[in-house]
């Protein structure tokens, strides 16, 4: 790799934390991570980790799914995004279909009906 490649790929990496800091403050705040886990300038494809209190957090789906959307818009040379939490399941979470919510204690594949808790009010 040439340096200017290598000047290139780390104005990229910059430009990528920043845009990460700049606009997802929130996963910071509340103790998550996010890092470039691999970037291919020539493809446009960048990886992101989020790690920390990501991993495991209900909200962590909607958050990669605003990475993915707004990195694209906003940074030209980035096409495609990969985000992950690093959990079972991959970068889909409770929107793949293969997880739903639940609450401690409660049972999965229970009887919506069955359930003496009050109804929403929507």
């Amino acid at each position: 790799m040439s340096t200017e490649t290598a000047d290139a790929d780390d104005d990229l990496r910059e430009r990528i934390s920043n845009f990460l800091r700049r606009n997802f403050p929130q996963i910071q705040m509340h103790g998550g991570s996010a890092a470039i886990q691999n970037l291919d300038r020539e493809s446009g494809e960048v990886t992101i980790m989020l790690g920390g209190a990501c991993s495991g957090c209900g909200i962590s789906p909607m958050t990669i799914q605003a990475i993915k959307s707004r990195m694209t818009q906003e940074i030209p040379e980035i096409d495609t995004v990969h985000a992950d939490t690093g959990m079972d399941g991959g970068s889909e979470g409770m929107a793949g279909g293969q997880m739903s919510p639940s609450f401690p204690g409660e049972e999965s594949g229970s009887d919506p009906e069955s359930d003496e808790g009050p109804e929403a009010p929507f």
